[in-house]
């Protein structure tokens, strides 16, 4: 599989996403400065997480209208496959690319721990090495994770199976509506999550649940 790693100023989660990706895949990915004007030939783009541009304005609104924000949305509707992590996540519904918006956790605090993810549909190539209603494991670290979106479009990415991941109703770190950790796109090649996969794929890191996200890809 060949990958791209997109980085924006202020992301701070791109060596463990290029880390996990060269891991598992078995070649490291691409690096790809955000202004650059050209993007290699690649069958994944990853944004990873952190705080572009120190999440002034809104989180992701300042990275969103980067000119790479154009080459990547021109790469999803032609079918490549996208992948946003954390503020990869709300980079992708600023850029419009996602559906909804990434709001501040209802606790109005950082959240930095461990939650349980369900597997709400495990028939998408982010997804497919989980089944339906598993539950794993998966880090998070954000201060705006709470996905919101009007009722019109809560009910067509519900009806859609645009929801791949929920938190556990014991483990919603942020007060997402429906318990939502990650979407993805009506065309299914495009997944924003908030949880870090890419920090659970070893067992020095505590655990593998991660691993599949990538290795679904890889297959």
């Amino acid at each position: 599989m060949k990958s791209a790693v997109v980085v924006f100023p202020g992301l701070n989660r791109d060596r463990d996403m290029i880390a996990a990706l060269t891991k598992i895949g078995g070649k490291a990915p691409a690096v790809v400065w955000h202004q650059e004007t050209e993007l290699p030939d690649v069958d994944l783009i990853v944004i990873p997480g952190g705080f572009s541009y120190g999440d002034y304005l809104r989180c992701g609104a300042i990275a969103a209208r980067s000119p790479m924000m154009d080459i990547i949305r021109e790469r999803a509707d032609k079918g490549v496959k996208v992948l946003g992590v954390c503020n990869g996540f709300q980079i992708l519904t600023e850029a419009g690319l996602l559906p909804g918006a990434l709001m501040r956790n209802a606790s109005l605090k950082f959240v930095c721990r461990e939650v349980e993810l369900e597997i709400a549909n495990a028939n998408t190539p982010f997804s497919n090495q989980y089944s339906d209603g598993q539950v794993i494991r998966c880090p998070v670290a954000h201060h705006d994770g709470n996905f919101f979106t009007d009722t019109e479009t809560l009910a067509s990415i519900e009806g859609n199976g645009q929801v791949i991941f929920r938190y556990t109703p014991e483990t919603n770190p942020n007060g997402s509506i429906n318990n939502i950790a990650g979407i993805t796109n009506a065309r299914g090649n495009v997944l924003g999550m908030m949880p870090h996969p890419e920090n659970l794929i070893e067992p020095e890191h505590g655990g593998t649940d991660g691993r599949g996200i990538f290795a679904g890809l890889l297959a």
